[in-house]
């Protein structure tokens, strides 16, 4: 809570608590500081995931048998959530809501998104998906809505109120979304992909507004935004860290009184004529790796294919035999209360 220390979990079952600026401990010869870690916890299994407490001295573990609520103070669980709903499938993402204190939610192998009150110490809810989410983040400015990132290509905001459906759905990746990261403002998250590219998306929007890659560049496992909202940090299968800007245009520095009322104008320009077909081709138009544009085309095509299939399926059939839904009905498969 006080930014010194930082918890880290690992498949050799252990929990470790670290200091930023190293351990007061001392060597039993040298006297000299040692940055091991500060504390130690272990289970018999592995840890897929942890997030600590926004307020509280608490943290919580996903690991390959339940979900555990751990204090610094004991060595064992103070709570455990195990056989959820029925399913003894691995939890490999687990997150506290920023503002509900006692309201936990996770991702499971079993393509399943859940929801847990740690006060009564309770399962809630949880809904099925076609497939496995990979990635869980809760918007800090609108706490009661959460994204998930998919092995289907897409990413999905969902209202924890009605989990039969999600919100919105964001297009545009060709590999599975491996981490979402939200903007401070709450209005924008970023995504990594195994496809080797970064997507930005307004909430609102379900297409992205940019599109970061490198030549570099490998499978993208880690992805956040800085305090101040103008930079990215990812993390890549390349071992490498990258910063980039969140407005790739942006200028970096101060900028005078003139620059910046110039800069809005050509702003207020672009935003008053984007309907236009000639400006939105330049505005929204993205350099992407040749690899991604033609998988983008061969899913075109795809799509195209099956929507053509399911009208001559609506078509030819009895009537009410068959029933378009959107995708969004179709995304989620069930919901367990």
């Amino acid at each position: 809570l006080d930014g010194q220390e930082f918890y880290s979990c690992s498949d050799d079952g252990l929990i470790r608590l670290w200091s930023v600026s190293g351990s007061t401990k001392t060597d039993n010869d040298g006297g000299s500081p040692n940055h091991g870690p500060l504390q130690t916890w272990r289970i018999q299994g592995s840890f897929k995931s942890i997030d600590h407490h926004w307020f509280d001295p608490v943290f919580a573990t996903a690991s390959d048998e339940s979900v555990n609520i751990w204090s610094p103070e004991r060595t064992t669980p103070i709570q455990t959530h195990s056989n959820l709903w029925g399913s003894d499938d691995t939890v490999n993402v687990v997150r506290y809501n920023p503002a509900e204190r006692s309201l936990l939610a996770h991702c499971s192998l079993d393509r399943g998104i859940g929801l847990h009150d740690t006060r009564a110490g309770t399962a809630l809810q949880k809904t099925v998906l076609k497939m496995r989410s990979n990635c869980l983040e809760w918007n800090p400015m609108e706490p009661m809505n959460f994204v998930v990132g998919n092995e289907d290509y897409n990413s999905y905001t969902f209202d924890m109120r009605k989990l039969d459906k999600p919100t919105k759905i964001y297009k545009g990746h060709q590999g599975a979304v491996m981490c979402v990261g939200w903007s401070p403002t709450g209005r924008e998250f970023a995504t990594g992909s195994y496809d080797r590219t970064i997507r930005i998306f307004q909430h609102k929007q379900g297409t992205a507004r940019d599109i970061y890659h490198t030549k570099r560049m490998q499978r993208i496992f880690t992805i956040h935004f800085t305090s101040d909202h103008k930079y990215l940090v990812t993390g890549s299968d390349d071992t490498n860290l990258r910063l980039w800007k969140a407005q790739a245009s942006a200028q970096i520095g101060q900028k005078t009184a003139r620059e910046e009322s110039a800069l809005q104008y050509r702003q207020t320009l672009v935003k008053k004529f984007e309907h236009l077909p000639a400006v939105k081709r330049i505005s929204k138009s993205r350099k992407i790796p040749r690899v991604i544009k033609k998988q983008t085309a061969i899913a075109q095509i795809q799509k195209e294919s099956a929507e053509r299939k399911q009208s001559n399926r609506v078509k030819h059939s009895k009537p009410g035999t068959v029933e378009f839904k959107s995708e969004r009905q179709t995304t989620v498969l069930r919901k367990v209360d």
